[in-house]
């Protein structure tokens, strides 16, 4: 806490908490970094100051490198001392000159090797069992631990002989890499069943032609805090969940004096069956926006936390905070729309093409995939739209997933704007509350 100062006090998690805050300046750039501090006294009446919040927008003051924001929650807080052996480091590691040489050199520079006699598999079994370790991956039997084997090393081929051809974006493995392809089609639970019939978009074109020349050329919803942490639909195909409940989120957040309220997936997935959605068998925005008018949402909290799987419906015993008056289906194909839509309206639920594996091992960069598919009947993935932007050059759109965030740039993908790539215009929709 060097260098921060005391601000004032703030109400968090119904305690009064002292707000510190460290303001630097790198060239025109600002960054902030603020504290909440509560105080607890000990057996000898002494005050103890107890994190709950940490907030940074700016230079990351935790990795380095580059700008970011974001904040960490403080819920279990030990004051006794650390043991100082923990930061040493083992005196048999060398140092090397960044990046090194790289743990996947094997794999990246000479796959073949493993078709060349004397056969050479020992890169493909460290990296397998580096990402078993990495994401507490078991199998039940040698059969299923080789047919994980041999479905990894065919989607590390896959990711390092893509990253070679520098389309723009760079993939990465991720937890997804020992699926096969029906196991990767599973997360995609967008059904499409017919028209939508939401509201028309409120403004004609010569207002967004007009509302646009005004618009900032980037714009984050999650610098304001209207959007939840990213979450793992696991293996239920409720993406569609997660569309409709960011967008409902970001709406109430709006609504309610910039206060975020997490809401429940898993309620959509328990009970809008009637309305036509098939819980982690998929379903779309509209119908869960229907179920949602007539019977509101509850907090996740009250409601449960996400199962992964369905569940049975008990709405009648939780509290329900918002229901929504209906939705607006945003003019399709119309990059300045969608722009202005996000801006005014917050967060957007669209349907995207993910049928893709170079969208499945995703990390960084602006996405770009010319075999994408826009036409709303075969779009098959539910995200949220929570910004827009440019990156060296390239228009994008940032988008939320629900594939945890060991998924993609932490759990998100900058999409390209570039004639409508992978289907993001074709369906988005928002919600009147």
């Amino acid at each position: 806490m060097t260098d921060f100062k005391y601000i004032g006090t703030e109400n968090m998690r119904d305690t009064e908490a002292s707000k510190w805050r460290m303001t630097t300046t790198v060239g025109d750039k600002i960054n902030k970094y603020t504290m909440w501090v509560k105080y607890k006294k000990d057996l000898r009446g002494d005050a103890l100051p107890i994190p709950m919040r940490y907030e940074m927008k700016g230079f990351n003051s935790l990795l380095g490198s580059h700008y970011d924001h974001y904040y960490i929650e403080y819920m279990d807080y030990d004051v006794e001392d650390i043991d100082p052996d923990v930061f040493k480091v083992d005196p048999g590691m060398e140092c090397t000159s960044f990046p090194g040489p790289g743990i996947r050199h094997m794999a990246t520079f000479n796959p073949m090797k493993e078709f060349v006699h004397p056969v050479h598999e020992g890169h493909v079994h460290d990296e397998f069992n580096r990402f078993k370790n990495k994401h507490g991956k078991s199998y039940h039997s040698d059969v299923e631990h080789e047919k994980r084997l041999n479905i990894f090393r065919q989607n590390l081929r896959f990711v390092h002989s893509h990253n070679r051809a520098r389309r723009g974006y760079t993939m990465a493995v991720n937890h997804l890499a020992d699926r096969t392809d029906d196991e990767l089609a599973a997360l995609r639970g967008r059904k499409y069943s017919g028209p939508n019939p939401g509201l028309l978009f409120p403004y004609e074109r010569e207002d967004v032609e007009e509302e646009s020349d005004k618009l900032p050329s980037e714009h984050d919803w999650r610098l304001f805090g209207a959007v939840t942490p990213v979450k793992d639909q696991s293996v239920c195909g409720s993406c569609w969940s997660f569309g409709t409940v960011g967008a409902v989120e970001g709406a109430l957040f709006l609504k309610n004096g910039n206060h975020l309220v997490r809401l429940s997936q898993q309620a959509l997935v328990d009970c809008s069956w009637g309305f036509g959605n098939n819980g982690c068998d998929g379903g779309e925005d509209f119908r869960a926006y229907q179920w949602i008018m007539k019977h509101g949402l509850p907090t996740e909290e009250e409601y449960g936390g996400y199962l992964g799987q369905d569940g049975y419906c008990h709405i009648d015993n939780v509290t329900l905070v918002t229901s929504i008056k209906g939705w607006v289906n945003v003019t399709t194909n119309d990059e300045k729309a969608l722009r202005l839509a996000i801006f005014k309206h917050g967060p957007i639920s669209v349907a995207i093409d993910a049928s893709h594996k170079t969208f499945s091992f995703y990390s960084h960069g602006v996405y770009y995939e010319p075999e994408c598919k826009s036409k709303v009947e075969e779009l098959d993935h539910a995200v949220l739209a929570v910004g827009y932007g440019i990156l060296n050059g390239q228009k994008y759109w940032l988008v939320k997933n629900s594939w945890s965030n060991m998924w993609g740039n932490d759990g998100y993908v900058l999409m390209s704007s570039k004639e409508n790539n992978c289907g993001v215009m074709s369906a988005p929709t928002y919600v009147l509350i």
